[in-house]
């Protein structure tokens, strides 16, 4: 596996080896040695999968202290704009992006440590999307941010207007309004 850094450091993205042949392909998606090794040690606990339809937009999602989360994301049928946002006072990337597209022909993988806020818009008629997270999910540690927020300068490849977004990621905080859980001093990877 490639990895690919970012403007942000700790936010990397990963291409896999894809061996093709007249069969189709083959690619490992992980190897715990592979990405302790080239990323950094992170113990997975929980896989999750959503499916959407096109202009779903899932986010600006984070879970606070203590059980905060590192995400490992990839799309497996479809497409997706993949974001994540700094959101640890006092960094100098505080507030910035990154984005990705991630695709089921591009096989790349996006990791987003703690410390960000996470979401994505579905650009194809249907996606299927799958991330690992080192920590279960904890409903009363949910936060997010708005995923609207236009001073994020975020271009979702979709019209905002046209967003199919949950009851829940309409009533999230703009940046300014953000009080965030996390500073500069947060270890990325490790509890």
């Amino acid at each position: 596996m490639e990895v690919i850094k970012t403007d942000i450091e700790g936010v990397v993205i990963i291409k896999p080896r894809v061996f093709t042949d007249a069969r189709g392909y083959f690619f490992e998606s992980y190897s715990k040695r592979e990405f302790d090794e080239k990323v950094r040690p992170v113990d997975f606990v929980q896989d999750n999968e959503s499916c959407s339809t096109r202009g779903v937009m899932r986010g600006l999602h984070f879970q606070r202290p203590p059980f905060t989360q590192s995400k490992l994301v990839r799309c497996v049928n479809g497409a997706v704009l993949d974001v994540a946002v700094d959101i640890r006072k006092g960094s100098p990337t505080y507030g910035q992006h990154v984005a990705v597209e991630l695709t089921e022909d591009n096989h790349l993988q996006f990791f987003v440590p703690r410390g960000f806020a996470h979401g994505f818009a579905v650009l194809s008629d249907v996606a299927v999307f799958q991330y690992k997270c080192d920590e279960f999910y904890h409903p009363e540690a949910d936060g997010g941010i708005s995923i609207l927020d236009s001073s994020l300068g975020i271009d979702w490849h979709i019209d905002p207007s046209d967003a199919i977004l949950s009851e829940k990621d309409t009533r999230h905080a703009l940046l300014k309004d953000f009080d965030s859980p996390f500073d500069i001093n947060i270890d990325l990877y490790d509890k």
